[in-house]
């Protein structure tokens, strides 16, 4: 599984994790760092899709955002 969606992707995934999931990002956030401490980027989408019963492509793109978010 690739966590490199293109940033218009990226965006309009983002942009529909509340209505999809019924969450908001802060909540997945949330979920991410309470969870276990994956080293990789792609273990944690796993775990999240897995846990959480999120496709894989939500879940990478939250994922994603949430490196993304943490780097600032």
């Amino acid at each position: 599984m690739s966590l490199n969606h293109s940033p218009e992707t990226q965006n309009k995934l983002i942009a529909r994790v509340p209505s999809i999931t019924g969450r908001a990002l802060p909540e997945w956030f949330e979920a991410i760092d309470n969870g276990p401490s994956f080293l990789r980027c792609e273990e944690r989408a796993n775990w999240l899709a897995d846990e959480h019963g999120l496709t894989h492509g939500y879940a990478a793109a939250i994922v994603r955002e949430h490196e993304r978010r943490r780097r600032f």
